[in-house]
């Protein structure tokens, strides 16, 4: 089987239809290193919904993308690695638990054919349903949270346990998070409570606000995240309201002030040493982007920078 995608000096973007990247789709993961798959549930959103649709918006622009990344050293990523787009998990609309077990149950099916998964969502309540997954295999996980929210509250609307706002908490208290080997990046903006950034510390996290990643600086940043992680399998989730919302207003919980495209990227690019066993972005609403889908667009180059990371490890012998 083939995983090397179409090649668009031969064959145009706008024909086909449209997989991460133009590559192959084949029925299980068997076979392969890493692999796309779409998480299309919103139901744990507590604002704007219509994550659901993410994963094809971000599908239909990465058809832009090329297979070479000229900042991890002219790496061609699907060279590296054996990668193909699996499709979209299977979900339950408006039940959000129902909806958890069959991604996990997806992603599993990842995991066991021995892959990385790399979702796209999808609200950030899909990333439990991963991490879930990918802890049956590699154990406790070190997450590296792009966000600017800590979604390590206990409770939303009820007491419903489950959300977007929740995993985590859910995550640390199933113990398939290691806290002490995780990092959240981008907090800023208003709080709930004067607890919404200590509840993290107290969990064992590393948090990094807003602030911090621009005083410090995106190498040092970098640096935080390779030691934090200390080469043990970890996870990265993106959520793309971690930038600011100029530069990607399609997301369910905008928040001002926050790093513009460039900046997001030139931190993912410093980003080395990290031993991804899986990673997905998150919280892209397609009908709040504009007619140029630039959420879309960026949500697809930071997995693709996400994928050249994963590229740089396998060819660096982790």
């Amino acid at each position: 089987m083939t995983t090397l995608p179409k090649d668009s000096l031969e064959s145009p973007r706008f024909c086909g239809v449209p997989s991460f990247m133009r590559l192959p789709m084949p029925a299980t993961a068997e076979g392969l290193d890493a692999a796309i798959i779409g998480l299309p549930s919103d139901s744990g959103a507590p604002f704007r919904t219509g994550a659901r649709f993410g994963p094809n918006a971000v599908r239909a622009m990465s058809i832009m993308l090329r297979p070479i990344n000229p900042y991890r050293g002219n790496i061609n990523v699907f060279e590296a690695m054996r990668v193909a787009d699996l499709g979209d998990a299977p979900v339950v609309p408006g039940y959000e638990i129902d909806s958890l077990e069959w991604m996990e149950q997806a992603v599993r099916k990842v995991v066991d054919a021995g892959a990385a998964p790399c979702g796209i969502g999808g609200d950030h309540s899909v990333t439990l349903a991963e991490l879930r997954a990918v802890a049956s295999k590699h154990g406790p996980l070190g997450l590296v949270q792009f966000d600017s929210h800590t979604d390590t509250w206990d409770k939303y609307f009820a007491g419903k346990r489950y959300s977007a706002g929740t995993p985590f908490l859910r995550g640390v208290e199933e113990g398939i998070i290691d806290p002490s080997r995780s990092i959240q990046i981008g907090m800023r903006g208003s709080l709930f409570r004067e607890t919404d950034v200590s509840q993290s510390l107290d969990l064992g996290y590393e948090v990094l606000t807003t602030d911090d990643v621009f005083d410090l600086g995106f190498e040092a940043v970098a640096e935080r995240i390779r030691t934090r992680t200390a080469g043990g399998s970890s996870f990265l989730t993106f959520d793309m309201d971690f930038v600011d919302p100029a530069a990607a207003p399609a997301v369910e919980t905008p928040e001002a002030g926050g790093p513009n495209a460039r900046e997001t990227l030139r931190l993912l690019r410093a980003i080395h040493g990290v031993n991804l066993v899986g990673c997905d972005v998150v919280e892209i609403s397609p009908m709040y982007d504009g007619p140029g889908q630039i959420t879309a667009l960026l949500g697809a180059t930071v997995m693709a920078e996400l994928l050249a990371l994963m590229a740089e490890g396998r060819s660096a012998g982790r």
